[in-house]
């Protein structure tokens, strides 16, 4: 649960406060659960609940965030500011999906939920959830193309996403 509020909002106190809030909520609405589901699936939908109802109020009254540098954090050997950027760049090619994307996406490519998982948490058919998922991902593709090719210099245009893929099945012999 905290980690799909967490991927959701992208701000850990957010997080907290909308999964204090969706357990507050469950415990109300305890005796209205009608088990045609998993207990674990009513409670993800009302934390996404949750999370979406804080970014709508969040969206009313934008803000603007303090940096998370500061004194005293830790050193490590590898090198923490590539994978600092990286996480930067990806987290920002998120944000610009739509909801209806980057909610599926996260759930099933980053958490890890199966796709009938993720279209019964967010009440939707499983196959809105599969398209949900690969217009994001192809969307993700064009945003995050330098990434995985850095000699290209420039975005990977969506139709070229197709033709990578087809390519690389073929070689995989798929």
């Amino acid at each position: 649960m905290w980690a799909v509020a967490l991927r959701t909002l992208r701000d850990p106190e957010e997080a907290a406060d909308a999964l204090q809030e969706a357990f507050i909520s469950a415990f109300r609405a305890a005796a209205s659960f009608r088990a045609e589901s998993q207990v674990t699936t009513w409670l993800h939908r009302i934390v996404v609940n949750a999370c979406l109802d804080r970014v709508r109020r969040k969206q009313s009254k934008p803000t603007s965030p303090l940096p998370e540098t500061g004194p005293g954090e830790p050193v490590a050997p590898r090198d923490a500011m590539a994978e600092r950027e990286t996480r930067l760049v990806v987290q920002d090619a998120l944000d610009e999906l739509p909801e209806e994307q980057r909610v599926p996406i996260i759930m099933v490519d980053i958490e890890g939920y199966s796709v009938a998982e993720t279209a019964k948490v967010l009440n939707i058919a499983e196959g809105t959830v599969k398209s949900r998922c690969a217009r994001g991902r192809a969307k993700l593709a064009k945003l995050l193309g330098h990434l995985r090719n850095p000699s290209a210099g420039a975005n990977v245009p969506v139709d070229d996403v197709n033709v990578q893929q087809q390519q690389q099945r073929q070689r995989e012999g798929r």
